[in-house]
């Protein structure tokens, strides 16, 4: 296996769980929420990348970019949470 084939590997699937449960989802018919429960798994694809990248990338540039990722995908998948609870 070629070196860094396995982070790619992984990266590749967690891109396609988070799109497989996109297409998944069962969808209300509310477009508001909607919005937010795709966004949230979309966010949540990116941060599972983004851990994959710390952990096996080697740029510190990249590593750096995916910290940020973590944090910004993490505050905006809160925020969906908090609306999503309000709409139950």
């Amino acid at each position: 296996m070629q070196q860094g084939t396995s982070g790619s590997d992984e990266m590749k699937h967690a891109m396609m769980m988070g799109m497989d449960s996109m297409q998944k989802m069962p969808i209300s018919g509310d477009t508001d929420k909607d919005f937010a429960m795709m966004m949230k798994m979309h966010h949540q694809q990116g941060v599972d990348m983004a851990r994959i990248e710390l952990a096996q990338g080697k740029s510190p540039v990249m590593k750096a970019m995916a910290k940020q990722i973590i944090a910004a995908q993490n505050k905006e998948i809160a925020r969906f949470d908090q609306w999503l609870a309000k709409q139950k």
